[in-house]
This record gives C-alpha cells, sequence and structure tokens, in this order.
C-alpha cells in the first residue's frame, strides 16, 4: 500500500524529471527528436507522446473524465511546444490528484478495462504506483536516446529532488 505522501513526492519527481527531459529535448532539431531511433515507439518525441497519453488515460480513468481522443499508440501532437506545454498541465493535474488522495480510495478496488491487458480490479493504490513506475521506465528510454545524442540531463536520483522536503 502507498500513502498519499507517497504518491506527492512522486508527482513531485515526475514534474522535476519531465522538466529535465523536455528542456533538454528543446535544444535538438525538430527532425532529431522526430527521428526513429529504435525505441519502442521509435523516436523521443514519440515516446514522449506516448507518455502524455498514457498518463491522461489514467487520470481519465481515476478521475472519471473523458477519454475521448486518447488512445495509447496515437500521438496528441506533432508539435514539441503543443506537447510540452499539454505535459506541464497534465503534470499539474497529476500533483493536484495525488495532493488529494485519501487513504480509503487507494485501498478501494478498482476495475479498468484495458485494450491492453482487459478487464482487471486491483486496489487503487496499485494503479497509482503503476502510473509513476510506467512514467520512469519511458523516460529512462527518452535519458538513453539524449545520452547517444551527448545530451546529458543530469542528476535523476529520487534524493536530489531539489523540494523533496516540501
Amino acid at each position: 500500500m502507498i500513502s498519499r505522501d507517497y504518491a506527492v513526492t512522486m508527482a513531485r519527481y515526475n514534474r522535476w524529471m519531465n522538466g529535465k527531459v523536455y528542456a533538454a529535448c528543446a535544444g535538438i532539431a525538430d527532425a532529431e527528436r522526430k527521428a526513429d531511433r529504435g525505441a519502442f515507439f521509435g523516436s523521443i518525441h514519440r515516446t514522449l507522446n506516448h507518455l502524455l497519453v498514457a498518463d491522461l488515460i489514467w487520470l481519465s480513468r481515476f478521475t472519471g473524465g473523458s477519454r475521448e481522443g486518447l488512445h495509447i499508440g496515437q500521438p496528441l501532437h506533432e508539435d514539441f511546444d503543443a506537447l510540452r506545454a499539454h505535459r506541464e498541465q497534465t503534470d499539474a493535474a497529476l500533483l493536484s490528484f495525488a495532493e488529494g488522495l485519501r487513504p480509503e480510495w487507494l485501498d478501494a478496488e478498482l476495475e479498468v478495462a484495458s485494450t491492453a491487458h482487459g478487464v482487471y480490479r486491483r486496489p487503487a493504490w496499485v494503479f497509482v504506483s503503476h502510473v509513476f513506475n510506467h512514467q520512469t521506465h519511458h523516460r529512462g528510454q527518452v535519458t538513453t536516446l539524449l545520452s547517444r545524442l551527448g545530451i546529458d540531463i543530469g542528476a535523476t536520483d529520487l534524493p536530489v529532488l531539489p523540494d523533496l522536503a516540501g
């Protein structure tokens, strides 16, 4: 079981790391960001799109919002600046969601219908944990691709998070 504090810390970490990744990506030509580099989603740009779409789908599952127009393999934005702005809005929404979590909601069973995995029920905390784990997984792919381009985004470890204390 996870706590609200854990989720808030991870939401802050994700916001920080996404800021670092997007800052690094902003210095790359559009064609370089969109070049197929053999990653699971091909390019840096498509991987960033995937992360955004996945977070929006999970937020809609958690909050009862609409998932219209969201498909895990379908990019939302071809324009990097639009993608970055939407990422920043979504990170703010994830943090706000995390700040409002209550133990009884985290413990409650949540049913999720997934095109990839079917329908399954788990305590909500499992799915919340998954969101942050999924972000870290794919950001790791992006940082590897950036590294291959000679770009080091710097420290990525959770204890280095600037606002860890609050």
